[in-house]
């Protein structure tokens, strides 16, 4: 029994510090992908803006920055972290910073207003337009929520939603991922970790327990043989 006892202490000390090892080098390849971001993010140069209340501005005000927020964690339904948005670290370089920059440029898209010049006048399903310079507003529509036939929506929803909008858009939403990733890698690192030096712990137990084990015998033996009735 102890020699069995000693064998899988050792076995379970060795698995758990396979686990210790690969959590080790999880965490290190995560502070690799961090350095990564914060190199790529630092090179961008993008950084929001906050009061002199550490409060969410957008273009001056509170109300406009609030409004972004309501679009962000309601209409897109993301659980943002207000740890991230750190008034003494404007960079964007976390997933809560990088949404709420997309959010920034969705929300002034969504709310903007598209000048549409028609050469020639122009009908479509019955109404007619006449030659000339229109104001379109977006009013909230996205891509796919444009008429592409209509004679003042086709051309509003390519001005709109551009290729720069939608390279921003993916963009901003490579940094959320890779950010949300390195987290997820950061708890896995962890968990390797902790499952090492339970392994290893459980391990050293057993084999002390077995270390042990001869010795309670002895002392069971010896007091066996000492309550034993004397012989004449």
């Amino acid at each position: 029994m102890k020699n069995r006892l000693r064998t899988l202490g050792l076995v379970l000390a060795l698995v758990g510090m396979v686990f210790v090892i690969a959590g080790g080098v999880a965490f290190f390849k995560v502070q690799d992908g961090y350095d990564s971001l914060q190199s790529f993010s630092e090179a961008q140069n993008v950084t929001l803006s906050y009061n002199d209340d550490g409060q969410l501005i957008d273009r001056g005000t509170t109300e406009a920055a609030e409004a972004i927020m309501t679009l962000l964690t309601e209409d897109w339904g993301y659980p943002v972290v207000e740890a991230d948005l750190d008034p003494n670290d404007p960079l964007v370089n976390t997933g809560s910073e990088y949404m709420y920059q997309m959010a920034v440029i969705g929300y002034h898209v969504l709310h903007g207003t598209q000048t549409v010049t028609l050469g020639e006048a122009a009908e479509y399903n019955g109404e007619t337009f006449a030659a000339g310079t229109y104001d379109v507003a977006v009013d909230g529509k996205y891509w796919t929520d444009f008429d592409r036939m209509h004679p003042l929506e086709g051309p509003a929803r390519s001005q709109a939603w551009s290729g720069t909008a939608h390279g921003l858009f993916a963009e901003l939403g490579v940094g959320t991922v890779t950010h949300s990733a390195l987290q997820l890698g950061l708890a896995l690192a962890g968990l390797f970790a902790g499952v090492g030096i339970v392994a290893l712990i459980a391990g050293g137990g057993m084999i002390w327990v077995a270390k042990g084990k001869g010795d309670e015998q002895l002392v069971m033996l010896g007091t066996s043989e000492a309550s034993k009735p004397a012989t004449v």
